[in-house]
């Protein structure tokens, strides 16, 4: 489903990702760890296609298409869909009108879904204003589960969330990643597999481990891929050992 061929990214005058080479299957969950600045942050805006990300070598390939230059819109059409570390605050457009723009031309029972993940009493707020990094963290997925996107882009879901919100975050991602929050439930395992998206997720801490199943994982480290193993192996070793082995397999 995505293809990164030899992908080299500036940020300014600055090289952070140098040759980076990775593919998703459909239906497949990856799971990319790595130290604060490493580039994953990075990897995940410039799949999305932000501006302040230059390509300066390789290509991304989704779905059979060449998007290295697509604008961000045509690949959300395509079926990326991202839950940010950081969303924006939005005054003056309300949750609830976002939502149902994210479902594009399908009928979907906006309360409903915000129900299920404790949503439905900030529909009316404006986006993201005076959240908290919970609520923000269930208003990206309420927007997810309503585009219902091919691949779904996780930036340290983790992030400035308490023990509680933890819980319900990912419970709600594994449903996701599992297309088990589609509101036309699946009648064979055929069509169970056309609906579960494709996930990159970055995790610094691996607490979404607890609740989502990843199939592969790889080491970010100094804008390189390195340590390719199941996810847990990986978290087990970089607790006991930290990243210093990374750096010496690069090395």
């Amino acid at each position: 489903m995505l293809i990164i061929e030899d992908l080299h990214v500036k940020i300014g005058d600055k090289e952070v990702l140098k040759g980076i080479d990775l593919k998703i299957s459909e239906g497949e969950t990856f799971i990319l760890f790595g130290p604060n600045g490493s580039g994953k942050t990075t990897l995940l805006m410039t799949l999305m296609g932000f501006g302040n990300y230059e390509i300066t070598q390789g290509r991304i390939t989704f779905k059979g298409v060449d998007i290295t230059r697509a604008p961000i819109y045509e690949r959300a059409r395509l079926g990326i869909g991202m839950s940010f570390q950081r969303p924006p605050t939005i005054h003056g457009l309300k949750t609830r009108h976002l939502v149902s723009m994210c479902a594009r031309d399908r009928e979907i029972d906006v309360e409903g879904m915000a129900r299920n993940v404790n949503f439905d009493e900030f529909l009316d707020r404006d986006i993201n204003a005076g959240f908290s990094g919970g609520e923000i963290k269930r208003s990206e997925l309420l927007q997810l589960m309503a585009q219902r996107p091919s691949l779904v882009l996780f930036d340290e879901p983790e992030s400035g969330v308490d023990l509680e919100n933890m819980a319900l975050i990912g419970r709600t991602a594994r449903a996701l990643l599992d297309g088990a929050v589609d509101p036309s439930p699946a009648k064979s395992m055929k069509e169970l597999k056309r609906l579960r998206p494709a996930g990159l997720i970055i995790t610094h801490t691996g607490y979404i481990l607890e609740y989502v199943n990843a199939d592969r994982g790889q080491v970010m480290y100094n804008g390189h891929l390195c340590c390719e193993s199941r996810p847990r192996d990986i978290l087990d070793h970089v607790g006991k050992y930290g990243y210093q082995e990374c750096v010496r397999c690069l090395n």
